[in-house]
């Protein structure tokens, strides 16, 4: 059964969708089965995948509308994983949910159709709290936070948390952080690195190990419709985000031992 990992800030350019993708191939190398979701209008984690999204067959749109099933909608990717691609039509969704009933539980029924089939679901999610960001958590089953060590960064984690503590009492009790993900991190910044020590202080295990520099590479692969993975794997930038999946992959398997102990 697949742990779903929503992939949130409510800030934007944090490196969500870089980290999406990458997270995304580096699962599927490993090999897992891997499904990443598009919920972004901006359909970046789509074209970052090698999809068009101007030339969608169907989308993220027509499954959460339920004109599609999911299956009919979900593409296979030379990087490995599947992919339910989104573009632009995702914010014409938006606001045809408004009037439906159960709007924010429609992302939640149509991947328990698909979520035997996989071990990862990532779900790329807008710079904002929309409806379809709360789709996104109340799929899942995590959280994962990108976030530049910056103080305002700070402030945008505080009110994501507060924002998914509000979330758990209404729509998703068994939601959890997956954790909080250093990214386009400079290590010669003093403020950048004030930041990181002082998040770490605050939130202990919470904070992946891995950090996630910033780097020419991973900056240019989108543009190919790659991932660093695919494109240089033995850049700085892929190393971290193999990294960070051998982080993912080890929490997991202490989820699932601690399971096993308890049943026991």
């Amino acid at each position: 059964m697949a742990r779903i990992i929503a992939i949130a800030n409510q800030k934007g350019g944090v490196g969500k969708t870089t980290t999406t993708v990458n997270l995304a191939a580096a699962l599927a190398r490993t090999p897992q089965r891997v499904l990443l979701v598009d919920l972004d209008p901006q359909g970046n984690a789509t074209m970052g995948s090698g999809v068009d999204k101007r030339e969608l067959g169907a989308s993220a749109t027509d499954v959460l509308l339920g004109e599609v099933p999911i299956a009919k909608a979900i593409v296979r990717t030379e990087e490995g994983y599947d992919l339910l691609p989104g573009n632009i039509d995702l914010t014409a969704a938006e606001l045809q949910l408004m009037d439906l009933d159960h709007r924010e539980l429609r992302l939640k029924h149509a991947l328990e159709i698909s979520r035997g089939k996989y071990d990862f679901i990532l779900i790329d999610c807008p710079p904002s709290l929309s409806l379809l960001t709360l789709n996104a958590l109340t799929a899942a089953d995590s959280v994962l936070v990108p976030m530049q060590c910056e103080y305002y960064a700070l402030e945008g984690l505080t009110a994501l948390l507060q924002t998914i503590d509000a979330l758990k009492g209404r729509l998703n009790p068994e939601l959890e952080i997956e954790g909080v993900l250093r990214t386009m991190f400079d290590v010669r910044n003093n403020l950048a690195n004030a930041v990181s020590t002082e998040l770490t202080n605050h939130f202990g295990d919470l904070v992946f190990r891995t950090i996630i520099p910033r780097n020419v590479r991973l900056a240019e692969a989108p543009s190919h419709g790659r991932s660093i993975v695919n494109y240089d794997k033995a850049s700085r930038g892929g190393i971290a985000y193999l990294g960070l999946a051998g982080e993912v992959l080890r929490r997991q398997r202490e989820r699932t031992q601690a399971v096993k102990e308890t049943t026991a």
